[in-house]
C-alpha cells in the first residue's frame, strides 16, 4: 500500500482506536492542521481512519446576565426582602424599581409568594441555582442541566462551535514505507529517484477552495458600463443627492400637478433653496403658455414656491439638464451613474434608492436614429444581443421609447426610457441643438446579467454568493 508522508506520519504517531482533536493531532504529529485534515480523510478513504464532527454549544453571559451576576437577581432581592417579613405592593416597586414586575412574575410561577390584601407573603422556602449557572458559565466551566430558562430570559447566549476528531482505525502489518512527494535536484544528481517510489496524485479528491480578492459583482458591471460609455467618448459627470423642485421636476417640463411629484412617491425636505433667476422667468412661461417653444404649455398655475421645494433627487436625469443648461453648446457628450430615491414599497424588483444609468448627447445634426443606434450598441458590448425598442411617453421628450432586451427563459425585459428632448425643455434653458437622453436601471441590468431574481441580494452581506459567483459573468 502506497501512503504519503503525511498519512505515515499521522499513522507513526497516533494510537489506534483512540480519538484525537485535529489540533490534539497536529501537536502530536507536528503537521499543520490542514495536512492532519487531508491524510485524516486519505486515510478514510482507504479504510485505516474514521473522521467525526461534534457540534457543540459555547454559551456566554448576556449584558443583563452580568448586571444580574453583578447585582443579583429581580427574585433573589424580592425573595430576601419577603425573608424579613411581609411585604406591602408599593414599598417593593419603589425598592426594585423597574425590576418588581420580573421578580414577582418569577416568584409567582414557582409558587414561592401569594398576594393577599396587597401584601406579597413568603410560601415556602427557596434556592436560586441560576447565580451558580451564571457564575459557572462566567468561569467557561461546564454546565449540566436545562438552560432554556436562561436563554428565553436572555441572560445567556452561545457560539455553535465544531469539534473534528480522527481516530486510527488500523495500521498495516506492512512496514511502512515512505513514497517521494517532490523531485528535488538532490534526488536526480545523485540518481536516488531510480530506488524510489513515488507518491501517486488521486486527481479525484477536493482540492482546497482558494477564494480570491475580486469586485463585488455589482461593483464590476457598473464598471463595465462606465469603461463602455468612456470609449464612445463620454464624459462622466456627479451631482448633489439633494436638488430643488426646479431641477428634478420644472426644467424637466414636468407639470406641478403631476402625479411623481406627490409626497407619497418621492422624499421631500423641509427647506427651500433660491434659485437662477435666469432660467426660472422662460420655464415658468414656458409651463404656463409655451414661451418662445411653438406649444402651448401646460396652462393652470405655476408656483415658484413649489419650484423652490428641496427633493432627494429622482432621476439623474436632475444632474444632466442642470449639466446641459451649464454646457449650452454643441457636442455634448455626458452620462451619470448614481443613486436616487423614490418613495417605492421594498421588494423582490423594488427599492426606495437605487441606481440610474443617464446619459445625454447634444448635438445639432443627430436624430431618434443615433439614439436607438447608440443604445443598440450599448447592450450589444454589455452581452446582449438581441434588443428591440418599444414606443413609450414621457412628459420631457418626444419621441420617447423604452429599450427591451430579450433574457433566455424570462422573455423581454424592459430596461429603462429614453427619447429626444422637446423644445420645452431646451429652449428655456438656452442650449443649442438637439438633445438625445436616456436613463437605465442599474439594478434591473445587473439582475439580468447575473441571473437573479431579487434585487434585494445586490446589496446583501451573503458572503457565500459572494464567494461563489464567478469573477466574470458573460
Amino acid at each position: 500500500m502506497i501512503l504519503s508522508p503525511m498519512e505515515i506520519t499521522l499513522l507513526k504517531y497516533l494510537e489506534t482506536g483512540r480519538e484525537y482533536t485535529i489540533d490534539e493531532a497536529s501537536k502530536i504529529t507536528g503537521l499543520k492542521r490542514d495536512a492532519v485534515m487531508k491524510a485524516s480523510h486519505l486515510l478514510q478513504e482507504k479504510g485505516m481512519a474514521e473522521i467525526r464532527t461534534k457540534e457543540r454549544r459555547k454559551y456566554f453571559l448576556t449584558e443583563e446576565g452580568k448586571s444580574y451576576l453583578r447585582d443579583g437577581l429581580p427574585e433573589e432581592k424580592l425573595y430576601n426582602l419577603l425573608l424579613k417579613n411581609d411585604v406591602e405592593i408599593e414599598s417593593a416597586k419603589k425598592v426594585l424599581g423597574k425590576e418588581f414586575g420580573i421578580a414577582l412574575g418569577w416568584l409567582r410561577k414557582r409558587g414561592i409568594v401569594d398576594i393577599s390584601d396587597n401584601l406579597i407573603k413568603l410560601r415556602k422556602r427557596a434556592e436560586f441555582r441560576e447565580r451558580e449557572i451564571l457564575e459557572k458559565i462566567e468561569k467557561e466551566e461546564v454546565v449540566a442541566g436545562d438552560l432554556n430558562e436562561l436563554l428565553r430570559r436572555k441572560l445567556i447566549d452561545f457560539d455553535e462551535e465544531k469539534e473534528i476528531y480522527v481516530r486510527i482505525l488500523k495500521k498495516p502489518e506492512a512496514e511502512l514505507k515512505e513514497v517521494i512527494k517532490d523531485l528535488t535536484p538532490d534526488l536526480l544528481m545523485t540518481g536516488e529517484w531510480r530506488n524510489r517510489e513515488f507518491l501517486k496524485y488521486d486527481v479525484k479528491i477536493p482540492s482546497k477552495r482558494i477564494f480570491a480578492a475580486k469586485y463585488h459583482p455589482y461593483e464590476r458591471i457598473v464598471k463595465e458600463c462606465r469603461e463602455i460609455f468612456l470609449e464612445m467618448g463620454f464624459t462622466e459627470i456627479k451631482g448633489n443627492f439633494v436638488q430643488s423642485s426646479f431641477w428634478n421636476f420644472d426644467a424637466l417640463f414636468q407639470p406641478q400637478d403631476h402625479p411623481a411629484r406627490d409626497m407619497q412617491d418621492t422624499f421631500y425636505l423641509e427647506r427651500k433653496v433660491e434659485l437662477e433667476r435666469e432660467y426660472v422667468d422662460k420655464v415658468r412661461e414656458t409651463h404656463l403658455n409655451g414661451w418662445k417653444t411653438g406649444s402651448t404649455g401646460w396652462g393652470g398655475y405655476w408656483s415658484i414656491d413649489t419650484a423652490r421645494k428641496l427633493v432627494m433627487r429622482t432621476h439623474t436625469t436632475a444632474i444632466t439638464i442642470h449639466y446641459l443648461a451649464m454646457n449650452p453648446e454643441p457636442p455634448v457628450k455626458a452620462f451619470c451613474i448614481d443613486r436616487v430615491y423614490r418613495r417605492e414599497s421594498i421588494d423582490a424588483t423594488h427599492l426606495p434608492e437605487f441606481d440610474q444609468l443617464e446619459g445625454v448627447v447634444l448635438d445639432r445634426d443627430v436624430g431618434f436614429r443615433h439614439l436607438l443606434g447608440l443604445l443598440r450598441e450599448f447592450f450589444l458590448k454589455m452581452g446582449f444581443e438581441d434588443v428591440r425598442f418599444r414606443p413609450g411617453y414621457f412628459p420631457y421628450t418626444e419621441p420617447s421609447v423604452e429599450p427591451e432586451v430579450y433574457v433566455e427563459g424570462l422573455g423581454w425585459v424592459e430596461l429603462g426610457g429614453a427619447g429626444v428632448f422637446r423644445k420645452e425643455v431646451t429652449k428655456p434653458l438656452g442650449i443649442k441643438g438637439r438633445v438625445l437622453a436616456w436613463g437605465l436601471g442599474m439594478g434591473r441590468l445587473a439582475m439580468l446579467r447575473l441571473g437573479m431574481k431579487d434585487l434585494r441580494k445586490l446589496y446583501q452581506p451573503d458572503i457565500g454568493w459572494l464567494r461563489d459567483l464567478p469573477s466574470v459573468v458573460r
